[in-house]
């Protein structure tokens, strides 16, 4: 008799990695086998609280209802074409994003990266065509300490050495600014500026908030210069916050807003370039494609994503639940606890060092059944599905305030 396959262990499935992955992550040791909204389970069965939520492309959870059966349906109906012809899923899905955020057009395309590199291409092209930019001479403005993709051309502005070491040569035509600095900003604007290039709130840098009316100045000082106000939403936007983007807080219209991850609703990759006729209407035919972008499976998960925030409800829970993060990490100031930045159901967790590294806290938090991302030394990142609720957020801090002794 054959004996029966022996199931494979989390161990046995980290070392299987080993020889056959590239080792650009460094992932926690938990391997994750199923997940239903907030909660995933490993192999052997034990359970953890997703506080990272795929860094805000789980907005809605693991396998929402709503998306999953978005997804089934048009599984069985269209999956792919290209863009080499129409499908009837694009056009309502275009039409409804551009709604949501305030815009007339779309440029679908799949990943974060690609819609950060399209933007590049699309206010560069706008430079040469619309402000009159020389040939090859435009620039564009970012700030230091951003996070805007992996592609050369964007680790080529990047400030983190990790990022940029052993990478070269790269692009040309970028100026970095401090973060938060208005006057740094105008200084390196000129008449070569296509563009200011920001996250309205740093992620990968630690959660940074800029202060309040930095956003409106950006705002104001591109629209004196004649450049593009830039604003890369796809982490902070689409509910993270408390509101639909993140520029919301400032009543800020960029005009370009780019969008990823939870767009996808944690099922296929998924971004967009939004702007209006004017900005993205200088692409013509063969200029720029994507075989994947605007996908009938993309188009359809990105429509049922957008009906859920057409109705308010998870901006209105990242706000109120944003109240309860904020209120727990204020209780552990000065108990492991240096200090904290959170808007909505975001926070970055500064740990005292003495108490450890933001991996170590990540690896002790592990162990309590709760799952979080470390950032830059003893930072720690929170952003846990908006579905979730106020006790599963509260018992998330326990086990954070646990650790910390």
């Amino acid at each position: 008799m054959t004996a029966p396959a022996r199931t494979r262990t989390s161990a046995d499935l980290i070392r299987a990695e080993e020889p056959v992955l590239a080792h650009n992550y460094h992932p926690l040791p938990v391997v994750v086998a199923r997940a239903e909204g907030v909660w995933v389970e490993d192999v052997e069965g034990r359970r953890y609280l997703d506080m990272l939520a795929g860094y805000s492309a789980l907005n809605f959870g693991h396998r929402h209802p709503a998306l999953i059966e978005a997804a089934h349906r048009q599984l069985d109906r269209l999956t792919l074409t290209s863009r080499a012809f129409h499908h009837d899923r694009l056009a309502g899905f275009a039409a409804r994003l551009a709604g949501l955020t305030g815009h007339d057009m779309v440029l679908p395309m799949n990943t974060g990266a690609e819609a950060v590199e399209s933007g590049i291409k699309v206010a560069r092209k706008w430079a040469y065509e619309v402000k009159g930019v020389p040939a090859d001479r435009a620039t564009i403005v970012v700030a230091a300490e951003n996070f805007h993709g992996r592609t050369t051309t964007i680790v080529g502005f990047s400030t983190d050495e990790s990022a940029r070491t052993g990478f070269g040569p790269f692009t040309p035509g970028f100026r970095i600014v401090p973060y938060n600095d208005l006057a740094a900003l105008e200084a390196a604007v000129d008449e070569t500026t296509a563009a200011v290039l920001i996250e309205p709130i740093q992620g990968e840098a630690g959660v940074v908030i800029p202060d309040d009316g930095y956003l409106t100045g950006v705002r104001e000082l591109t629209r004196r210069a004649g450049c593009l106000f830039v604003a890369d939403e796809i982490q902070s936007g689409l509910g993270r916050t408390g509101r639909t983007l993140a520029v919301e807080h400032e009543s800020v219209v960029p005009d370009v807003v780019l969008l990823g991850k939870a767009l996808g609703g944690g099922i296929v990759p998924v971004s967009a370039v939004v702007a209006g006729r004017e900005v993205l209407g200088v692409l013509r035919p063969g200029e720029h494609g994507s075989t994947f972008g605007g996908n009938p499976l993309a188009a359809a998960v990105g429509t049922a994503v957008v009906e859920l925030l057409e109705t308010g409800e998870f901006q209105r829970r990242a706000a109120d639940l944003g109240a309860v993060l904020r209120d727990g990490l204020t209780a552990l100031v000065g108990r492991g606890v240096v200090g904290f930045r959170s808007r909505g159901l975001w926070a970055g967790v500064d740990i005292d060092p003495a108490i450890g590294t933001g991996r170590e806290v990540g690896e002790r938090l592990l162990r309590e059944g709760v799952l979080v991302k470390d950032t830059h030394g003893s930072t720690i990142r929170l952003a846990p599905p908006l579905t979730i609720t106020a006790d599963e957020l509260r018992s998330a801090l326990g086990a954070l305030e646990k650790v910390l002794v």
